[in-house]
């Protein structure tokens, strides 16, 4: 039987039902997450069982921390309920799936990257696993007032919630002092040993507000206008823009060169999370390179049609295909920031409360070898 499991921070759970089976369905008010179910039969996994895992620990399933104040404790449980939600789905047939997807975007994309292989192991040895970032390849990029603001935060975020007891060994111990710096996807992905894939726009949207041009970066509101419209950019901030990409591109050339079962996806789409809707995953105006949807692209790597699934795009404003998303909403509440009196570790607070409640896909997609005696919804 055929199951769908989900872990969502800001949508619904939906369950997927499938050709000749019966199913449990929850009636779901409108979300943008209502149209997935149109677009699976299209796709490359449609009738795969899928589980969402719901997101709020604020560091990507990787904190184990605790701190109090003599009065109250604030527990960080990230990496144990990583565990657990993982030990619960085994008996119910996880342990037997003879192939498996482990996805997700933004904070799940980054989490994907942090629990590759560690998914892996608790998966039979003769399984096909792999797994797939999307928008979650976090730049250590300098900002364009020459600070290091996400390093900073990361640091931060790695000493509070106690990840580092939880990061790859081998990375840790290759950037020691800087153990912190493995919480970046482009420091751990050499270590990654799980075959993976890497959806990104490089022009990120999230980053170009919040790591390129964070509001401590950009105190006199200048890039306020170029935030909300990318046309409305002088040539200095495309210049800006254009770096930004070259250093997304430099991060991943080893990995573009070297990696016999990797695969991309780079557009220059002004995005963030392209996998979770329709009209950027899979449909008639769904953004291409080379004429390959990200659908495509993805479905020829998982399923070895392409050799060389690796697709980048050539620079903005080539691309005709890009939706070019500014989600003005997300803007706008960084615009308050740039006020007097705005400070540098208020920036990173307000990067610590984003990356809580920040838009999260974490999707395992499990194709099972038997059938299940009961339908399931989560």
């Amino acid at each position: 039987m055929a199951f769908f499991f989900s872990i969502l921070a800001l949508f619904y759970f939906v369950f997927v039902p499938f050709p000749n089976e019966r199913a449990h369905a929850i009636d779901l008010p409108q979300s943008p997450m209502s149209n997935y179910t149109s677009i699976l039969p299209s796709s490359n996994f449609y009738n795969w069982n899928k589980v969402r895992l719901r997101y709020c620990d604020g560091a990507s399933f990787a904190g184990d921390s605790q701190h109090g104040n003599g009065t109250s404790l604030l527990y960080f449980r990230g990496q144990r309920i990583w565990n657990a939600i993982i030990l619960d789905l085994l008996p119910k047939g996880l342990a037997k799936a003879r192939k498996a997807l482990l996805t997700g975007c933004s904070a799940g994309g980054l989490s994907t990257f942090l629990h590759c292989d560690n998914f892996t192991s608790y998966l039979p040895k003769n399984a096909s696993v792999k797994c797939m970032s999307d928008a979650g390849l976090f730049l250590d990029a300098i900002d364009v007032a020459a600070n290091r603001t996400m390093r900073s935060f990361y640091k931060q975020l790695v000493s509070l919630q106690g990840i580092q007891k939880n990061l790859d060994p081998n990375c840790t111990h290759a950037f020691y002092p800087e153990p912190s710096l493995c919480f970046f996807p482009q420091y751990i992905l050499r270590f990654i040993e799980t075959p993976f894939f890497i959806l990104n726009s490089a022009y990120d949207v999230f980053q170009f507000h919040h790591g390129l041009v964070p509001p401590s970066a950009d105190r006199t509101g200048r890039w306020n206008r170029c935030k909300l419209n990318v046309t409305a950019c002088n040539p200095h901030q495309l210049d800006a823009l254009q770096g930004f990409r070259k250093d997304m591109l430099g991060a991943l050339m080893n990995f573009f060169r070297n990696s016999s079962r990797g695969g991309m996806f780079i557009n220059s789409c002004f995005d963030h999370c392209q996998s979770a809707l329709e009209e950027t995953w899979l449909s008639p105006t769904s953004p291409r390179i080379h004429n390959k949807t990200i659908a495509e692209t993805v479905g020829d790597w998982y399923f070895g049609r392409d050799e060389e699934a690796k697709e980048i795009d050539c620079p903005y404003p080539c691309d005709k295909t890009c939706h070019n998303l500014i989600p003005a909403a997300s803007t706008t509440d960084f615009l308050a920031s740039n006020a007097p009196g705005h400070n540098y570790r208020g920036t990173q607070f307000t990067l610590l409360l984003l990356l809580l409640i920040n838009f999260f896909l974490f999707v395992v997609s499990i194709n099972l070898e038997s059938s299940f005696e009961n339908d399931f919804v989560m």
